[in-house]
């Protein structure tokens, strides 16, 4: 089924999203907003760790990403790969690079181009366009595993085209039943609804989170810190979101998740074991989360409460640098709501044959905000418009041929839009998958955005 827990996820400073703008590949979504597309959630496995098994099936290990840069003449294309992991059984310790080419080049076209005789000299002049540092970006990583159940992650990063560095210290530790995460940055990366990304200066996170149990239940509390105003990272002006603004917030969230099988044909040893004239073969799925084509509803309802503590959490209302103002949002000191999402699922095909074993659709709708909701219906000049609205969720999913997969996400506004009448699309993301046997649930993904013109390649275990 579609992932529901980005119900109860969104809710927090601590939820990631795919996204090449950073060397570590990911960045955080904004609280509080509509739930985002489940293809734009971030891997579970760390950049460097993806890094390190893509480089075997890339020639010389170099891995291609998209991205607008904040300088146009670098290009959008870049090239990252491994430079260095050294490690001992309880510690890594990794080096990424990052080069775009397209300004290198240009510049070189234009060189040799100008040039009357192409002499020593000449060549000499395009040589040193080499050495122009904002070509390159390296990103240093390090984890320490305490315990078995603790470890501590710390990463430094530097932008070849900008100034500074962007630095990320988490600490992570795994109870029986619970999950403790600290997590600071300086400064740290949101992307908002409509896929504009803003730099907080400061924000530190302190989260415990429950893990999915057998009844359904699941709860969330976590403490967060915003210091400094957020910048817009690529864009030159636009209305910051109130939950990135500076203070200090307490939230809880609960949820209660629950699934039905409509109908599900298990998967049998007949299944597993191929006989042929040759002798018998084990055949898996390529997927053992796709391996049982079934129909199945699911959904899930949850509240949140938060308290903001500050002197910005009655009426949000700064401005930046050059007086432009950042937000007007009001943000309230005491606040509770309630969101809920339902799913229905398709699924044909055990995904085991080279040809036509899959085809899968799952659907999902979100209400992010029954109070907004609530408003809206009975017309209240209050009412969050870009929480009011229901959204539906369509996630497409077609075998092309052995383990490639073909992938559509797209979330749908049940609302009118300014030019637009009815139901519309606001996000979409396309994807081409190659799953991985050996791994019983992994994938090499390479998935691009339309809306943030931006796509990349990654490794994702455990995930649809």
């Amino acid at each position: 089924m579609a992932n529901l827990e980005s119900a109860i996820d969104s809710a927090f400073w601590d939820q990631s999203i795919s996204s090449p703008r950073t060397l570590d590949g990911s960045a955080k979504s904004v609280p509080d907003e509509p739930f985002p597309l489940d293809g734009a959630r971030a891997s579970k496995a760390l950049r460097i760790q993806q890094l390190s098994f893509l480089r075997n099936g890339f020639p010389l290990g170099i891995i291609p990403s998209i991205s607008p840069p904040s300088q146009k003449d670098l290009g959008s294309f870049s090239l990252q790969t491994l430079l260095l992991r050294p490690s001992t059984s309880n510690w890594w310790l990794g080096l990424i690079g990052q080069f775009r080419p397209k300004k290198l080049i240009s510049a070189i076209k234009t060189e040799l181009q100008s040039a009357d005789e192409l002499e020593l000299p000449v060549f000499r002049d395009a040589a040193k366009h080499f050495l122009d540092k904002s070509l390159y970006s390296v990103a240093l990583a390090t984890q320490l595993s305490l315990s078995p159940s603790t470890s501590l992650l710390w990463s430094t990063e530097r932008q070849g085209e900008k100034k500074g560095y962007r630095n990320n210290f988490k600490i992570y530790h795994q109870l029986p039943d619970h999950d403790i995460t600290l997590d600071a940055a300086w400064p740290e990366l949101f992307m908002d609804r409509k896929g504009k990304y803003w730099e907080v200066p400061e924000s530190i996170s302190l989260d415990m989170s429950s893990l999915p149990s057998d009844s359904g239940l699941q709860y969330h509390f976590g403490i967060h810190k915003n210091s400094g105003h957020p910048q817009a990272f690529n864009a030159l002006d636009g209305e910051a979101p109130s939950a990135l603004m500076p203070g200090l917030c307490a939230k809880a969230a609960f949820s209660y998740q629950k699934s039905k099988d409509i109908w599900r044909r298990k998967e049998t040893k007949e299944d597993l074991i191929i006989k042929t004239d040759k002798g018998s073969y084990w055949r898996p799925s390529y997927d053992v989360r796709l391996r049982e084509p079934h129909a199945a509803i699911s959904g899930i309802i949850g509240g949140t409460c938060a308290a903001w503590f500050g002197k910005g959490s009655k009426n949000v209302e700064s401005q930046s640098e050059d007086n432009i103002p950042t937000t007007n949002n009001k943000r309230s000191p005491l606040s509770a709501d309630f969101f809920g999402s339902a799913c229905y699922t398709f699924q044909h095909g055990q995904f085991r044959k080279l040809y036509g074993d899959l085809t899968r659709v799952d659907a999902r709708l979100d209400l992010s905000s029954l109070s907004s909701f609530a408003k809206r219906i009975f017309k209240s000049s209050s009412a969050n418009k870009s929480l009011s609205s229901p959204r539906l969720n369509l996630i497409f999913q077609q075998q092309v041929a052995g383990p490639i997969v073909f992938r559509v996400d797209s979330k749908l506004l049940l609302d009118s839009k300014a030019g637009k009448l009815g139901p519309h699309i606001e996000d979409v993301i396309y994807s081409l998958s190659y799953s991985l046997r050996l791994l019983r649930s992994g994938k090499v993904v390479a998935w691009y955005s339309p809306k943030r013109k931006e796509g990349m390649i990654e490794l994702r275990l455990f995930e649809f």
